[in-house]
């Protein structure tokens, strides 16, 4: 009779490698590319700062949009808030936080069309106005196209939950959706930073 010696391991299974959601490395990708997109009307913003030759001027027109922000950033909060009830299986909170984030965007998109109706029929300022109205409504408005983007797909998402459509085996997908909305709030920021901070 033969014995074999064991030999002890005493390492940790190495884990195996999980391929990553699909739709999470898509939204990514898409985030980088919109990124790009950004950047280039942001330069360009940067790049004609004061050198409009007529008026109005910045300074003379824009002021800090900070309840609209207060909303917009508030918003990553609640959909945040969304995807970790729906991880949980509580699809209740997750359809109240996907209202709050529909309420909060639309109310920063409100505040942003204000402005605009103040902006062209009081100031007099178009997008054919001057080289400040041309990149202000270029860059203010990109960004806008992509809040009600995020809106739409928030407000359809939040009709299939209170349908009762949304469940748990679902987090992923409504976690590619918080996603785009946190891109579209960092955008803001840098908006905000660069449109009525810096070129003021």
């Amino acid at each position: 009779m033969t014995q074999t010696a064991a030999i002890p391991f005493n390492g940790t299974a190495e884990t195996p490698w999980v391929m990553p959601n699909r739709g999470i490395v898509a939204m990514w990708c898409l985030i980088a590319a919109e990124a790009a997109i950004f950047i280039i009307f942001v330069v360009a913003y940067l790049y004609y700062i004061g050198k409009s030759l007529s008026g109005p001027y910045p300074s003379q027109v824009l002021e800090l949009p900070i309840f609209g922000t207060i909303c917009l950033l508030s918003s990553s909060i609640t959909v945040h808030a969304a995807v970790s009830a729906i991880r949980k299986g509580n699809t209740r909170a997750c359809s109240l936080a996907l209202a709050a984030t529909v309420l909060l965007g639309s109310i920063f998109l409100a505040t942003t069309a204000m402005e605009w109706h103040h902006l062209i029929y009081d100031e007099g300022l178009t997008i054919k106005t001057n080289l400040f109205g041309t990149t202000y409504y270029s860059l203010v408005g990109l960004h806008a196209t992509h809040v009600i983007v995020g809106l739409l797909l928030l407000f359809t998402t939040l009709i299939f939950s209170l349908g009762g459509k949304v469940r748990e085996e679902h987090s992923e997908r409504i976690e590619v959706l918080s996603l785009y909305w946190h891109f579209v709030d960092a955008v803001w920021v840098v908006v905000f930073l660069v449109v009525y901070v810096l070129g003021r």
